[in-house]
């Protein structure tokens, strides 16, 4: 943990504890970073933190102050590691669940996606505009695969941001982060080899092995901190593991976030069995903290950690633009994107570079940032107010799930057809994992602060959840 993050900690306990009550003015930054011996930039990032988090708040000229006492939650136990590899069979029923989920008269809690009206797409058309006006027409044909060379300069741009060194060579851009995870996928595996996921995982990470025949063991992970790095070396020592598929960062549907000395021991681990790890990292940039958590590729010193993204989930999902870091992978996954796709559409690709370049895109991710943690915190709240007695939820510290457990009597498919009666749609627990453990778990999208139902929509679940758990059966 960062010494920002410790102090926050603390300054966060002391709130759930009393000792600051709401309108408590702390220490100025100047102030605590005398008395506690920290760098006035630790104190300021402290302090943004928890005002991301709903607990302070800043007045001009005043200082910051208590917003509000904290809603502590329990949070979600964490799971086991599965007794078993498993064969993996979710499409039908992620297809049955979630088909209906882009319907816009429902509440998206449900959804993969924010808000789209969260994002810049007027800026994001004038920046195509611009791009596509002044365009070689050369490029067209050059830049197929690996991608618009203009980009990846400043993708590669922003991996230095985060403590990564990653050259522009081998970055491979491609049709989303779900063609990039799937390339990496098809390059380090064969029908019927093991695959390692967290527990519980992302279901399309489940399809992308179902359909290429693999099989899935499942590790126990932490809803706060991430997959367990000892339960996977214990699974590693006995079983023959091919590839990792990992979430470090703000993992869905979890969003824990694992500590950088996990993510060490993790990349460590794995190069000395040499196995390669597909890291997900669609969420990193939306970290409610003051800096992005850094990708498990920066501890990357083998070529093993192929590093896969987009900008679905942060500026324009409709661009459909990804890319994967691809290490010593590189030349498998360039020629096995040529192969299916050839590149990704480069009128898209030009646009999100000259925004990149030009358009705000970091004062766009502090404005995304600030509106999710608040609406989070909502949520939270709701939640707390709504839902059965012995509920218990995540708390993350970016994205935008919150991962709920219900009592045991509640079973999250029934609540799914019974919430979408109402108009509601909810990811029941049965979606993230090969066995369909997590029967009563959902996976709530608190990424529409827009929508003017959404308040509603949670007491209306929380109802029909109290129904269910008090069913005797």
């Amino acid at each position: 943990m960062k010494r920002y993050e410790a102090l926050a900690e603390e300054i966060a306990e002391s709130i759930a504890t009393g000792q600051l009550r709401p309108g408590d003015r702390v220490p100025s930054v100047r102030e605590a970073s005398r008395n506690r011996g920290v760098s006035p930039s630790t104190v300021f990032e402290a302090y943004y933190l928890l005002e991301a988090r709903g607990l302070l708040q800043a007045r001009p000229r005043s200082g910051y102050f208590v917003s509000r006492t904290m809603a502590r939650q329990a949070e979600p136990q964490c799971s086991q590691t599965a007794t078993r590899d498993q064969a993996v069979e979710v499409s039908e029923l992620v297809f049955q669940v979630l088909g209906h989920a882009r319907n816009r008269s429902l509440v998206p809690m449900g959804s993969a996606f924010p808000s789209p009206a969260l994002f810049p797409l007027p800026r994001l058309a004038l920046a195509t505009g611009k791009a596509l006006r002044r365009l070689d027409p050369w490029r067209t044909v050059e830049d197929l695969t690996p991608g618009s060379a203009a980009l990846r300069r400043q993708i590669a741009l922003r991996y230095l941001g985060m403590g990564a060194s990653v050259d522009a060579d081998e970055l491979v851009i491609t049709n989303g982060a779900m063609e990039a995870l799937n390339l990496c996928l098809e390059s380090v595996t064969q029908p019927g080899d093991l695959v390692a996921v967290e527990s519980p995982t992302f279901y399309a990470a489940l399809q992308a092995l179902e359909r290429r025949g693999l099989r899935a063991v499942e590790i126990a992970t932490h809803p706060r901190t991430g997959i367990a790095v000892d339960a996977l070396a214990a699974v590693m020592a006995q079983h023959p593991v091919k590839a990792c598929w990992l979430m470090p960062n703000f993992q869905n549907p979890l969003g824990s976030l694992m500590p950088d000395s996990a993510k060490q021991a993790l990349v460590e681990l794995l190069a000395r069995h040499e196995v390669p790890l597909i890291e997900d990292d669609v969420y990193g940039e939306l970290h409610f903290g003051g800096h992005k958590p850094r990708p498990a590729k920066a501890w990357d010193r083998q070529g093993l950690v192929m590093h896969c993204s987009s900008f679905s989930k942060t500026l324009a999902p409709g661009y459909r633009v990804g890319w994967v870091a691809a290490g010593r992978f590189v030349r498998d996954v360039t020629q096995r994107k040529f192969m299916s796709s050839v590149s990704a559409p480069l009128p898209s690709q030009e646009g999100l570079s000259e925004y990149l370049q030009h358009g705000g895109y970091d004062r766009h991710l502090r404005q995304l940032r600030a509106t999710l943690a608040q609406h989070q915190q909502a949520v939270l709240g709701a939640i707390a107010r709504h839902f059965p007695a012995g509920t218990r939820v995540t708390q993350p510290e970016g994205g935008y799930f919150l991962w709920v457990e219900l009592p045991e009597q509640v079973d999250a498919l029934a609540l799914h057809r019974l919430a979408l009666s109402q108009g509601i749609s909810l990811a029941p627990g049965q979606l993230f994992s090969a066995d369909r453990r997590f029967r009563h778990h959902v996976r709530i999208n608190y990424g529409h602060p827009d929508h003017p139902g959404f308040q509603q929509a949670l007491e209306t679940v929380g109802t029909i959840a109290k129904a269910l758990a008090s069913v005797v059966n």
